[in-house]
């Protein structure tokens, strides 16, 4: 059985779309496989103190990647961080870019990939967190020197209180001062003597015979007197 030319033709133009398919399909599998721009990642992370932007590349094929990091300001470029080349890997290649990062701070990008990635960014945009990697001291309160410790409650007294003497105070001062002591005697020790003899029964018989003897007493110079006046005009 011989093949007609027709069949042949037909034959081949086939095998040639089929072949063009197949090239067209591992074509775009092949670019998809070999770099894509979701396979990088970036975050800031922290390392003691300083802070760092890491950024990670996926890429089964292996390709050399040129990653560059801008510092954004109102949706455009500050001014550029660093740019580093990471070749690809399964597990995941990583490269640091030391960047002190203000909390909150907003970072550009950038992937650069010959043939696969031309110079697209990871979207959204690398966020720093809220948090600095460098905790601030606080200082701790000191009262200012001009102010003056407020006074205790015991040490503030109302004006009417401290008006108004104490019973110490007004005993102390009714009380009399004590004289210094002298050679001669005490006149309560008199008074109280005195206060004594007035007391005893014996008072009364007492001042009467006191009496009694100074009128004899009296008399009897009166006529002693008398007599001595009759003897000399004789």
């Amino acid at each position: 059985m011989s093949i007609s030319r027709r069949n042949a033709r037909r034959s081949v133009r086939i095998l040639g779309l089929a072949s063009a398919s197949a090239a067209l399909v591992l074509g775009v599998s092949g670019q998809a496989l070999a770099c894509n721009i979701s396979e990088f990642k970036a975050e800031a992370t922290c390392k003691g103190e300083k802070g760092q932007i890491t950024v990670t590349d996926r890429d089964f094929s292996g390709q050399k990647a040129t990653v560059s990091v801008f510092l954004e300001n109102n949706g455009a470029d500050e001014k550029k961080i660093g740019e580093q080349v990471v070749t690809g890997t399964k597990e995941g290649a990583t490269i640091v870019f030391d960047e002190d990062w203000a909390p909150g701070a907003v970072y550009r990008v950038n992937v650069n990939v010959p043939r696969f990635i031309n110079n697209k960014s990871i979207e959204p945009n690398l966020t720093a967190p809220a948090t600095a990697c460098k905790k601030e001291e606080s200082p701790s309160p000191t009262a200012p020197a001009s102010e003056s410790p407020a006074p205790t409650p015991s040490a503030s007294t109302p004006a009417e209180d401290s008006a108004t003497p104490s019973a110490s105070e007004s005993s102390s001062a009714a009380a009399p001062v004590s004289e210094a002591p002298s050679n001669a005697p005490s006149a309560a020790i008199g008074d109280s003597n005195l206060a004594e003899t007035g007391a005893n029964s014996n008072t009364g018989l007492i001042a009467g015979v006191a009496g009694a003897l100074v009128v004899v007493g009296g008399g009897a110079v009166y006529f002693g007197m008398r007599r001595r006046g009759a003897k000399s005009g004789n």
